[in-house]
């Protein structure tokens, strides 16, 4: 069981209300793990050291246990420090590794990048999955790390330089720009209400808002459909949010699936421990195929929640 917080989190009334129509029995295991400490987490970035080489030098003063799910994933605790910025450490300032919580790790992996591909990262900064795609890229073929804000540019740019990333290109364009492409593999990592990460960080409870979710799936939907129209046929796209809301998540992939015929989503096969996609909530008309997503809650894995699905362009 992670170490519980210490502080006194304001969690207002309809958060509680529909977390406890949507988890049941679960909530309070929820609740628990959302106001716990979450491990800290790495991954190794193998354009600038192997996997062996970092373990041998980086666990002299760290425990290292494997991510199951990501080979290049490893959660950290400090030998002798309770409390130690992973930050501060001469590795992360050479970009061996990456600071990125595990379940953040799985939408790339689902998207599977390949070397000699045209690849959009649609909503990039900043950066800890464009510097993965990257490096599952081995830095050839061509990527395209786009966000929409400027301000989130810079650090994209900054980790993209630290982690050594050379076949990328930044853009800041809407997403729609690119519904006219056609490129292999897209992700859209799609702002979001972070209900996933409250355990990261509490602002995402005092930010969320029935309001709030229904303004990011409507955006949401704008995205999914650029990034599939951006696909060329038989691409791949991965769709993922760190919120648990359905309205974001299995909502916004039934809406794809039920306006392009040729959309078709794929199972997700991970070594993970995994919940049920939400079929029904409230007034939702959620297509059955979305029982092929991935949705895991923070008590899964001890991770942050997040939502994955897989969606390949037939024609």
């Amino acid at each position: 069981m992670p170490e519980t917080i210490p502080k006194n989190v304001e969690i207002k009334e309809k958060f509680v209300e529909r977390y406890k129509a949507l988890l049941g029995k679960d909530y309070d295991e929820f609740m628990k793990y959302s106001l716990s400490y979450i491990r800290k987490t790495i991954r190794v970035n193998t354009l600038k050291v192997s996997v062996e080489k970092l373990k041998k030098q980086f666990s002299k003063d760290w425990n290292m246990t494997q991510v199951p799910w990501c080979k290049e994933g490893f959660w950290v605790k400090h030998k002798h420090e309770k409390r130690f910025d992973i930050g501060n450490t001469p590795e992360h300032q050479l970009g061996y590794i990456y600071v990125q919580d595990a379940a953040s790790m799985i939408p790339v992996v689902v998207l599977d990048p390949k070397s000699n591909e045209i690849i959009l990262d649609m909503c990039a900064a900043p950066g800890s999955k464009t510097t993965q795609i990257a490096q599952y890229m081995n830095n050839k073929g061509l990527l395209i790390a786009n966000d929409i804000l400027g301000k989130r540019l810079s650090a994209l740019g900054i980790n993209l330089q630290r982690c050594g990333v050379s076949n990328t290109i930044i853009t800041q364009q809407q997403g729609n720009y690119y519904r006219k492409m056609e490129f292999d593999r897209v992700l859209v990592d799609a702002p979001c209400s972070a209900s996933g990460t409250i355990r990261k960080s509490f602002k995402a409870l005092s930010m969320w808002s029935p309001g709030f979710v229904r303004k990011m799936a409507g955006i949401q939907r704008q995205l999914i459909e650029a990034g599939f129209l951006g696909l060329k046929k038989n691409g791949v796209m991965v769709y993922s949010t760190c919120s648990l809301e359905p309205e974001e998540d299995e909502a916004v992939v039934s809406h794809l699936l039920n306006k392009y015929p040729n959309a078709k989503l794929e199972e997700i096969k991970l070594d993970i421990k995994r919940s049920k996609p939400v079929l029904e909530f409230e007034n939702l008309e959620i297509n059955p195929e979305v029982k092929k997503c991935l949705r895991i809650y923070p008590q899964d894995n001890d991770t942050e929640g997040f939502f994955v699905a897989k969606i390949r362009k037939l024609k």
